[in-house]
C-alpha cells in the first residue's frame, strides 16, 4: 500500500529518527571504555564433577588482575546454565539444566516483601543475558564469583566461561600468551542421589548403606 506524502514523510522521518537514537545509544554504551586489554588470570574454577538432581551446588570462579591498570568491569558470562530442547509445542526452547538460587554480589539489604527471598539474581548481575561483574578490579587485586545453583536435568554437560574486561565490548581480557580468558568444565548430573549412612565411628555421612554390625 503506498502512504499519502505526509504520511510516508513522517514514516520517513520517524525512521530516521530511530536509526539516530539506536547509533547514539550503541556509541554511548561504548564511549566511556577505552580499547585496552587487560592481563586477567583464573586462579580458581571450583564445580563439583559428580552431582544429583535437586541436590544444592556451589559454582566458584576467582579471577586476578595479573596487569598493571585497573580494570574498569570485569565479568564472567556462563553460556551453560541452559540448554536448547527440541520438544515441539514449547514456548521457550531455552530450558535450565541449573536453576540459579543466587547470583554473583551482595542481596538486597531490605527485601521488596516480607517473605523470603527465591532466586536471588545477586548485585552482580547485569543487562546482558547470563553475566555478572563485580566492578572496577585494581592491579594484583582479586574477584571471587559465586553461583549458587540446584541441577533440575541429569546427563554430562560442559559449563563454559568467559571473562571480559568490562560490559561496553572495548576492554578485553587477556591471558598471559594474549588469548581470551575461558575455560570449561565437566559436571555428571544423576537423577537419584546415592544411598548414605552415618558411621557410627566417626560421625560422618558416608555412602552406601550400613554394614552390618557397623
Amino acid at each position: 500500500m503506498k502512504l499519502p506524502g505526509r504520511a510516508a514523510a513522517a514514516a520517513a522521518i520517524g525512521a530516521a529518527a530511530v536509526a539516530l537514537a539506536s547509533g547514539c545509544g550503541e556509541s554511548q554504551q561504548n564511549s566511556s571504555e577505552a580499547k585496552t586489554q587487560y592481563r586477567i588470570d583464573v586462579t580458581q574454577a571450583r564445580f563439583s564433577p559428580r552431582q544429583y538432581v535437586s541436590r544444592p551446588e556451589t559454582l566458584t570462579i576467582t579471577i586476578h588482575n595479573a596487569g598493571s591498570e585497573t580494570a574498569p568491569s570485569p565479568a564472567i558470562s556462563i553460556s551453560s546454565f541452559s540448554y536448547h530442547s527440541t520438544f515441539p509445542g514449547l514456548a521457550d526452547p531455552l530450558r535450565p539444566v541449573w536453576v540459579v538460587e543466587k547470583g554473583p554480589g551482595p542481596g538486597a539489604t531490605k527485601p521488596p516483601v516480607s517473605t523470603q527471598e527465591v532466586s536471588q539474581p545477586g548485585g552482580g548481575q547485569t543487562a546482558y543475558v547470563s553475566t555478572w561483574t563485580l566492578g572496577p578490579l585494581k592491579p594484583g587485586a582479586e574477584q571471587t564469583f559465586t553461583w549458587e545453583v540446584v541441577p533440575v536435568k541429569p546427563g554430562g554437560f560442559e559449563v563454559t566461561y568467559e571473562v571480559s574486561g568490562g560490559l561496553g565490548g572495548n576492554a578485553r581480557a587477556v591471558t598471559a600468551a594474549g588469548g581470551p580468558v575461558a575455560g570449561k568444565l565437566r559436571v555428571a548430573i544423576a537423577e537419584k542421589p546415592p544411598l548414605t549412612h552415618v558411621n557410627p565411628r566417626t560421625g560422618q555421612v558416608e555412602e552406601g548403606t550400613l554394614p552390618p554390625n557397623g
